[in-house]
């Protein structure tokens, strides 16, 4: 049965998170639906990661076997032609049965945009973090580079998750400014539930001088949740991409 390999880019907005969710829209589910009706047999999609409600993908990576008697091509002007605006096939091709959409992946990379100005905007209100409060980026630097490595970020990981494994290896994660925008950007072997989201709200912190940066390290070693900042809101953040 052959298996197919996709790169999706979609608008978390109106999602409930990527997984299937009874009686509420999700991408996963949506992307289903769509293959189903074109395959005609029911299908799985596995992705390479969960995202969040509201949560937006640039890349996000995904895989289905099928019965259906259709080329790479003919899948992806299908699927285009039948989803919704929000999710698009940005590439479609076969792969052989053992690549795996979440276990063959070596590495992935996030984004957080904020958008570091007084005055709000009018525009992507559900794309980029309004944030008006003066930042210390230096600062927030020096925070980034103690999470740099291979630690137990269980003080960064979200609740209500049955993840049994709460080490990862960060191989970046920087803050970068262009003009009123702040960007973060997160590269790693895995991330536990959250885990951006929570770092950012932390180095949010840094930044205002609520923490200081020399804290980050107590933070980790303390294994406690309570310990580290509020959890940055999902609409900032993006799934980059996924390397193999």
């Amino acid at each position: 049965m052959p298996t197919f390999k996709l790169t999706l880019e979609y608008d978390g907005t109106n999602y409930h998170g990527w997984q299937v969710q009874p009686n509420l829209p999700t991408v996963q589910g949506t992307l289903e639906t769509v293959i189903s009706r074109v395959a005609q047999h029911k299908a799985h999609v596995t992705s390479a990661g969960r995202t969040d409600a509201g949560v937006h993908a640039l890349a996000q990576v995904a895989h289905f076997s099928t019965t259906a008697k259709l080329t790479a091509e003919e899948w992806l002007r299908a699927l285009n032609g039948l989803l919704p605006p929000d999710i698009a096939v940005q590439a479609l091709e076969e792969v052989p049965d053992t690549f795996h959409a979440r276990y063959s992946a070596k590495s992935k990379l996030y984004r957080y945009r904020i958008f570091a100005r007084v005055q709000r905007s009018a525009l992507s209100q559900s794309k980029i973090l309004h944030y008006p409060y003066p930042l210390d980026l230096e600062a927030m630097e020096v925070a980034c580079r103690a999470l740099v490595g291979t630690h137990d970020f269980t003080s960064f990981q979200g609740a209500q998750t049955d993840n049994e494994n709460p080490v990862c290896s960060v191989t970046r994660l920087t803050v970068d400014r262009f003009g009123d925008e702040v960007i973060f950007e997160a590269e790693a072997n895995r991330f536990l539930k959250q885990m951006v989201r929570n770092i950012v709200g932390t180095l949010l912190e840094v930044g205002r001088g609520k923490l200081q940066a020399g804290e980050i390290a107590g933070i980790l070693a303390a294994k406690d949740r309570t310990k580290a900042g509020p959890t940055a809101p999902a609409h900032g953040l993006y799934l980059v991409k996924v390397d193999y």
